[in-house]
C-alpha cells in the first residue's frame, strides 16, 4: 500500500511537471503568431517621388503657412498612425486565457483556504449564534448577516443552516430570516473589492504564510491560513485584471459587453452560468467589480452579471439538500425561489436599479467609480429583496409547507411566523 501511495504520488507529480512546463514553454514556441480573433495586417509601404527643381520651389512655397498648423496637422497623423497600429496588432488570446485561469485559481484557491480556517476558528460560534439569535425573522436576518460576513460565504452559511434544520436544531421556519440575511451579507466581499486594496495582497500572503510556518498553537495556524487566503484572493483578482487588460482596446470584446448590457437576460444568464461554474456568487461579483474597475465593464452589465450570480449561488445550496428530510428540503427551495423572483423583478427594473445606486454612490463620495457603483447595485438589490420577502415571509412559509410536506405527518398544522 506504501509502494502504490508513493507511485501515485510520483505519478502526479510527473503530470504536473508536464503541465508546468507546456506552459512555460507554449508562449516561446506560438509567439505572437497566434491570433485567434484577428490576423495582423499587413505592414504599410510607402514610396518617395523623385521631383524636379520647379516642383521643389513650387513646394517651398506653398510650405509658407503657419508652424502651428502644420505641427498639428503631423500630430493628428501621428495620433492615427497609432491607433491604427493599435487595432491591427492582434490579441495574444493563449496568453490571456492563461492569465486569468492562473489569476482564478488563485482566487478561487484563496477563498477555499479563506473559507477553511474561518469555519474552523469561528464554525462553532457561528452555529450557536444561529441557534440563540432566531427567535423571530428580523433577528434571523440580522443573524444570517453576520455570520456570513464572518464566515464569508453565504453558501457556507445557508449549508450550515440546512443541516441545522435536518439534525432538528433549528426549525424551518426559523431558518428563513438567516438565509434572507445570508443574501446581504455575501455583499460585503463586493464592497470590499471595490476599494481597491490589492497592491497590500503580498504583504497579507507573506504573513499568513509566516503564521502558518511559525504557528505553535492550531488557532495561529487557522488565523494564517485565513490571512493567506485573504491575500491570494486580492492577489488572484489583481492578475485576472492584468491578463484582461488587453481587452480595453478590442472592439469585439467591448461590444459584446454593450449587448449584455442592452440585454438585460442575456447578461443574467451569462452570469448564472459562470457562478455554477465557479460555485461562488461573491467570486464572480468580485470578478465582475474589478474589471468594471479597468473599464471592462460598463454599469448595466455589471447590473444584469450580478443578477444572475445571485441565480447561480443557489446550485450549491440545492444539492446539499440531496438527502435530507422535508424542513430541510423547504429551506433550499425557499432560498432558490427567492432569488428567482428577485432576479426576475431585477430584471424588469434593471435600468432602474443602475440609474438608483449611480445616484447612491454619488451621494456617497464614490463620483463615476463603475466598481464602487456595482457593488452598491448588489446591495441596494438584496436589501430591497429581503424587505419585500419579510413583508410575505408568513405566507410564503405556510405555501412551502403546504407545497412539499412532512413524510410523517401530511396533516400536520403549519408553523408561525414569529415577530
Amino acid at each position: 500500500m506504501f509502494l502504490t501511495k508513493s507511485f501515485k504520488k510520483g505519478l502526479n507529480g510527473l503530470i504536473l511537471s508536464i503541465l508546468v512546463a507546456a506552459f512555460l514553454a507554449a508562449p516561446s514556441i506560438f509567439g505572437k503568431n497566434l491570433y485567434w480573433f484577428d490576423r495582423p495586417l499587413a505592414p504599410l509601404e510607402f514610396s518617395v517621388n523623385a521631383q524636379t527643381p520647379a516642383e521643389v520651389e513650387a513646394q517651398q512655397k506653398n510650405n509658407q503657412q503657419p508652424q502651428n498648423s502644420g505641427e498639428e496637422t503631423k500630430n493628428s497623423q501621428q495620433d492615427k498612425s497609432v491607433e491604427s497600429k493599435g487595432e491591427e496588432q492582434g490579441l495574444d488570446i493563449f496568453k490571456i486565457i492563461t492569465g486569468a485561469l492562473a489569476g482564478l485559481v488563485l482566487f478561487l484557491y484563496g477563498v477555499t483556504r479563506m473559507a477553511e480556517g474561518l469555519e474552523a476558528i469561528a464554525g462553532d460560534r457561528a452555529k450557536g449564534l444561529i441557534s440563540k439569535f432566531t427567535t423571530n425573522r428580523y433577528a434571523g436576518v440580522a443573524t444570517g448577516t453576520v455570520a456570513t460576513t464572518i464566515l464569508d460565504s453565504s453558501s457556507v452559511t445557508i449549508i450550515i443552516v440546512i443541516a441545522m434544520v435536518s439534525a432538528g436544531l433549528l426549525s424551518f421556519v426559523e431558518s428563513l430570516g438567516v438565509v434572507l440575511g445570508s443574501n446581504i451579507g455575501t455583499t460585503i466581499g463586493a464592497q470590499i473589492v471595490a476599494f481597491k486594496i490589492s497592491e497590500y495582497a503580498p504583504i497579507a500572503m507573506f504573513v499568513g504564510l509566516l503564521l502558518i510556518l511559525l504557528g505553535k498553537k492550531e488557532r495561529w495556524k487557522q488565523i494564517g491560513l485565513v490571512i493567506l487566503g485573504f491575500g491570494l484572493l486580492f492577489f488572484g483578482l489583481d492578475t485576472i485584471e492584468t491578463a484582461m487588460e488587453p481587452f480595453k482596446d478590442y472592439k469585439p470584446f467591448m461590444k459584446w459587453m454593450e449587448t449584455l448590457g442592452n440585454n438585460t437576460l442575456l447578461g443574467a444568464g451569462v452570469g448564472a452560468l459562470f457562478t455554477v461554474l465557479v460555485q461562488s456568487s461573491s467570486a464572480t461579483v468580485a470578478i465582475i467589480v474589478t474589471l468594471a474597475s479597468q473599464g471592462l465593464v460598463s454599469l448595466p452589465a455589471g447590473v444584469a452579471l450580478m443578477l444572475g450570480a445571485e441565480v447561480g449561488t443557489c446550485a450549491d445550496t440545492l444539492v446539499a439538500t440531496f438527502g435530507r428530510d422535508r424542513p430541510a428540503l423547504r429551506t433550499g427551495v425557499f432560498h432558490l425561489l427567492f432569488n428567482l423572483v428577485c432576479a426576475a423583478l431585477g430584471v424588469l427594473f434593471a435600468s432602474q436599479l443602475a440609474v438608483f445606486a449611480q445616484w447612491f454612490s454619488q451621494l456617497m463620495g464614490a463620483g463615476d467609480d463603475i466598481a464602487r457603483q456595482i457593488a452598491n447595485a448588489q446591495l441596494i438589490f438584496n436589501i430591497l429583496g429581503v424587505i419585500l420577502a419579510l413583508a410575505f415571509l408568513p405566507w410564503i412559509a405556510r405555501g412551502l409547507e403546504r407545497l412539499i410536506p412532512d413524510r410523517q405527518n401530511q396533516n400536520r398544522q403549519p408553523e408561525r411566523v414569529k415577530g
